[in-house]
């Protein structure tokens, strides 16, 4: 049986990996490639917060998922970019800095 604390502990291990993610989101708002060198712009992320336990007696609350963004991306008219359309378009992370620091905050 959980007890008060172990009910506070859930939601602030619960804000943690919401803060990871929006950290995560913050540092890769400028990311285009992956790990490979191959153009995958960084797509916005969100943790996505559930009851944990039995839906009759919540005991706390958990990260039920990590959901990515997949239409995060805005198009960027940057000409001479090597991921750069025939328009000179690249397709970059659609992150707004303030949104995620305003998150952060709520989070902490």
């Amino acid at each position: 049986m959980y007890g008060s604390l172990d009910i506070s502990t859930s939601g602030m291990v619960a804000q943690r990996t919401r803060m990871q993610v929006i950290a995560a989101n913050i540092a890769n708002m400028n990311s285009l490639e992956n790990t490979k060198g191959e153009y995958d712009p960084y797509r916005r992320r969100a943790a996505m917060l559930q009851p944990a336990g039995n839906p009759d007696q919540p005991q706390g609350v958990m990260v039920g998922a990590i959901d990515i963004e997949q239409d995060a991306l805005r198009r960027e008219y940057r000409p001479g970019h090597k991921f750069a359309d025939a328009d000179g378009y690249v397709m970059v992370p659609d992150i707004d800095s303030t949104t995620e620091w305003v998150n952060g905050l709520q989070a902490s």
